[in-house]
């Protein structure tokens, strides 16, 4: 997959199969699906909810980390999901009669969690038929001031050592939003989804084999719901996931290519 707004994106999304989106350079996972391999690696998973094919791998994670002596992982969970998330855990360390250590990390909307390396992740709430959130990772960075911009580097030293002022802004960018499961509204009530520089949303359905309104029952997005907020993605990049099994990956492009607006399809990306 190319670079997408300058992130590497991999991983894999099949609405009620398994979803995993990978983000290797940082070190970071949304979701485990059924835990790729590669997903072993990554000692930070941010959860957005507790269904099988977003959280199922879970256990296989920390006991394959523990057993390649990876490290304690970090498992980000939604603050209605603590509990049973534990629960789970207890249970498998009666049946498989190991540790499996964790760190468990609740998180929820108003709320952020220092990832390090200057990266934040934000949880917004996303509407799905359980209790579900996703995430926006904003970087953090210091800038040379506006007002100072064009200034020779000389008078900057200057008035930073011989003035003491401060001659740098922080700088706070969305870089990432990930929806998780959700329902079109997402996209007009947070505004981070609309502005991130790479947005990553499900687009379950995209012919009338469901309709809108069964989509929608489902707690999924349609592409009819897509292209009728075109006008609204103002991303670099959109990374569109969880489509349905029954469309095989040609049909995908193809409706994609059929039915996006050009100016939204140029900056889309299916994976499939």
């Amino acid at each position: 997959m190319p670079r997408l707004a300058g992130h590497r994106v991999e991983g894999l999304s099949v609405g009620g199969i398994e979803t995993c989106i990978d983000l290797p350079e940082l070190k970071l996972a949304f979701d485990i699906g059924r835990c790729p391999d590669a997903v072993v690696q990554r000692p930070t998973i941010l959860f957005t909810h507790a269904h099988m094919d977003h959280m199922g791998g879970v256990a296989w994670h920390a006991a394959t980390r523990s057993l390649r002596a990876l490290g304690l992982p970090t498992y980000v969970v939604p603050r209605e999901t603590e509990a049973a998330f534990e629960e789970l855990f207890a249970a498998w360390r009666k049946l498989d009669r190991s540790d499996l250590p964790h760190r468990r990390v609740a998180l929820g909307p108003g709320e952020q969690l220092d990832l390090g390396r200057g990266l934040l992740a934000r949880p917004f709430r996303s509407p799905h038929v359980v209790p579900c959130q996703g995430y926006a990772l904003w970087s953090r960075r210091r800038k040379l001031r506006p007002d100072l911009a064009g200034l020779a580097e000389e008078e900057i030293r200057r008035r930073r050592t011989e003035l003491g002022e401060e001659v740098t802004v922080e700088v706070e960018t969305p870089e990432i939003a990930f929806t998780g499961d959700t329902r079109i509204e997402i996209l007009e009530r947070e505004e981070v989804v609309r502005r991130a520089r790479l947005l990553i949303l499900e687009v379950t359905f995209l012919d009338e084999r469901v309709s809108v309104e069964e989509c929608r029952a489902k707690g999924h997005v349609h592409l009819d719901e897509v292209v009728e907020r075109a006008e609204l993605f103002e991303n670099e990049a959109v990374l569109f996931t969880h489509f349905s099994a029954r469309y095989r990956r040609e049909e995908v492009l193809e409706i994609l290519d059929r039915r996006l607006p050009p100016a939204l399809r140029a900056k889309a990306t299916a994976l499939v």
